[in-house]
């Protein structure tokens, strides 16, 4: 939807709007749950199912179950754009998790139900869903306060369900009006550690483990809603953005190929006015949209992909359809062929180098391919006037990744280089099922190393690089396993070689550059950084990154200049102002302290500390500007905060114990240089330990 066509709409909807516009026996508030890569066969709704589900059993056996749902994408990020915007990835241009943002100029449904006064909230289980990633659109609440400081490896940063309901639950209960909330849950998503008592229950069966946890805590959500009043005035939606593989088809989680086991999902409405069914009718995520209008009396905005399902709902037929999906990760971070393809009645065809045609009635697990058999030319064909039938609006502009995006997304399961690399054509070695191997050892090395077993992942890594010389992510992981063991030349020798290999791939040359910098070579890192952002100019890490590297080598102006476009790039991201005070409290130290570089210092630091209040080292550092400052008060809160957060702070220690000294707490003081003494007394250099010596004498 054009920019213009969204707000018109927009406008026209506050207009038409009325304070509570819910028609008689109609509800007035809409409760969208989503359980992130929930496959149907755990539900015992479903059949019986692995888990125990009372709470989402309950919801089905009052509302209508739709036995055939299908999500567009097997990825987090686009799924739940397909949901929200009632649109697939062609129109909006949400192809993937890490490279895109879903563009303002599409009409949200929390913006649609917004503009007819219905107060909108979301509450956010996990890091694809960040607010960085346009979903917040026509939220007046959107919290994702999952963690955002890098995860160790194999965790994610997440909110497990309890958390995610608590704080639905508290602001359900602040509303006196119409409401929209979107409660997105994580847990049955790698790695699957559900809690105790799931835990032990189902140790044989953990992702399923998972599932029973989110259930229960959905028990919680439901409680609330009836003790408060509002089951008999909300409509319930409950849906999964994919599902999960658990090693069909050898796929070990989402995200790579396009099989029922990831794009048939869960869906179940429920409310007032829905009487119990079960649909067999092959339906779509974009057809939550205009759904949940209809039920809800709002009219559905123009432009959207989907239909109403209301008719099936009420035992009715739906006219044939056809419905669109894709699944592009691969494509867009391994420089794979494309997986596209659409289901048609019960017929599923699959487009890449190498086809497939399942029957679905005959074949629901896609057993056996009937390429062989089927004309390939004509539902070649059929696909491309599906895709030339939604190219009318504009895709979303490519938006990279930085760093902390990658991390985030790592931790979680997926393997992101920073980059789109397509081609013009592609071959059968490109298809997902030739590379498949491939993949499975990367992942393989990857979990091998997160487990500690180094050795082995460097094997592999080094037999993927030799057999695949322009598989970048096996270069770039290779080289980061080398920087965890302390073997920078190693590490800087793996990204040369990818770089030598890949001479244009700026996935390679952005980390070989960071490489270089943690390696003490600034001047070569500043070259490969420049080539990068060539390349790419919209990644924020890789200008930081090229600060860095122009600090290094003493050029403060230009590393200024580069740690403004980054922080242009991502206003929100914590480390890049903390970086920035560093080399404002720099200047102001060796350059005749100049005020305004103390200022601009505390202003970054205090940033960093709003964005991200887990990183001690920056109310270190806010300490020390807040002591240069003459505010010794603000100080001492600072690294009081700072040895909180990590208690082996010895800076922070150490500063802390120098103004208790001088303030007369010579008790305080002596503590604080005793614990430095005791803790690092081995590590100290002789002139180290006698300044501390001396220091706690005089505390005596």
């Amino acid at each position: 939807m054009p920019a213009v066509k969204k707000a018109a709409v927009l406008v026209v909807l506050a207009v038409l709007a009325s304070p509570a516009a819910a028609v008689a026996g109609e509800a007035r508030n809409l409760l969208l749950v989503t359980v992130d890569t929930l496959r149907p066969d755990r539900l015992g709704c479903y059949g019986p199912g692995k888990a125990r589900t009372p709470a989402i059993d309950a919801l089905a056996a009052r509302g209508v179950l739709f036995e055939n749902a299908m999500a567009h994408t097997p990825s987090t990020l686009p799924s739940h754009a397909n949901l929200l915007l009632g649109l697939t990835p062609p129109v909006h241009g949400v192809r993937e998790n890490s490279k895109a943002k879903v563009p303002e100029v599409f009409l949200t449904l929390a913006e649609h139900l917004k503009a007819r006064r219905y107060a909108t909230a979301a509450f956010i289980g996990a890091f694809p869903l960040d607010s960085r990633f346009g979903l917040g659109q026509g939220f007046d609440v959107y919290d994702d306060r999952f963690p955002m400081k890098p995860s160790a490896m194999g965790f994610a940063p997440e909110r497990t369900a309890d958390a995610v309901v608590a704080a639905a639950v508290s602001w359900l209960g602040a509303q006196t009006g119409p409401w929209f909330c979107w409660v997105h849950l994580w847990d049955p998503h790698a790695p699957y550690a559900p809690p105790e008592p799931f835990r032990t229950e189902y140790a044989a069966d953990p992702y399923s483990g998972e599932v029973a946890f989110v259930d229960a805590e959905l028990a919680v959500l439901f409680e609330a809603l009836r003790k408060s009043g509002q089951t008999d005035r909300t409509l319930t939606v409950l849906t999964a953005d994919h599902g999960e593989s658990l090693g069909e088809h050898g796929e070990r989680t989402h995200g790579y190929f396009a099989y029922g086991s990831t794009l048939h999902v869960p869906l179940v409405i429920a409310g007032p006015g829905v009487r119990p069914r079960r649909v067999g009718t092959v339906v779509g995520h974009v057809d939550v949209f205009p759904t949940v209008c209809g039920l809800l009396g709002v009219p559905a905005p123009p432009g959207l992909q989907g239909r109403t399902l209301e008719p099936l709902m009420s035992g009715g037929r739906d006219k044939p359809r056809v419905l669109y999906f894709e699944s592009l990760e691969p494509q867009l971070n391994y420089g794979c062929a494309p997986l596209r393809g659409f289901v048609e009645g019960l017929t599923k065809y699959i487009d890449s180098p190498l086809p497939e045609v399942y029957d679905l009635d005959q074949d629901p697990r896609e057993a056996v391919n009937l390429a062989a058999k089927a004309d390939i030319p004509a539902l070649k064909e059929r696909l491309e006037a599906i895709l030339k039938g939604q190219a009318g609006a504009a895709a979303a502009p490519p938006a990279v990744a930085d760093d902390r995006t990658r991390e985030k997304l790592r931790s979680l399961g997926y393997i992101v280089s920073p980059v789109a690399r397509t081609r013009s054509a592609y071959g059968a070695e490109d298809d997902l099922k030739s590379f498949l191997p491939f993949q499975q050892r990367l992942e393989r090395a990857i979990l091998g190393a997160d487990a500690g077993r180094h050795e082995d992942a460097v094997r592999e890594l080094e037999a993927l690089v030799r057999e695949k010389p322009h598989f970048s992510p096996a270069y770039i992981y290779l080289a980061q396993i080398h920087m965890a063991g302390d073997r920078m030349d190693q590490a800087l020798r793996t990204m040369d070689d990818g770089v030598r290999a890949n001479p244009e791939d700026f996935a390679l040359l952005a980390e070989y550059g960071k490489a270089l910098v943690r390696g003490g070579r600034p001047r070569e890192a500043e070259e490969t950084l420049e080539r990068a952002v060539a390349l790419i100019d919209f990644d924020p890490d890789s200008w930081a990154a090229l600060a860095r590297a122009r600090l290094a080598a003493g050029d403060a102006p230009r590393a200024q200049e580069a740690f403004d476009k980054a922080l242009a790039l991502d206003p929100t991201s914590a480390p890049i102002h903390a970086e920035i005070a560093g080399l404002r409290m720099g200047l102001y130290l060796e350059g005749g302290e100049n005020a305004s570089d103390l200022e601009q210092a505390i202003a970054h630091f205090e940033k960093a500390a709003a964005l991200d209040a887990s990183l001690s080292s920056v109310y270190g550092g806010l300490g020390y500007a807040y002591r240069l400052a003459g505010r010794t008060e603000d100080a001492m809160r600072a690294w009081e905060r700072a040895i909180a957060l990590s208690p082996g702070d010895d800076f922070s220690t150490y500063q802390l114990g120098l103004v208790c000294l001088e303030r007369g707490d010579k008790a305080r003081a002596r503590k604080l240089f005793t614990a430095i003494l005791e803790a690092r007394g081995g590590e100290l250099t002789p002139p180290e330990r006698d300044r501390l010596t001396a220091l706690i004498e005089k505390c005596k």
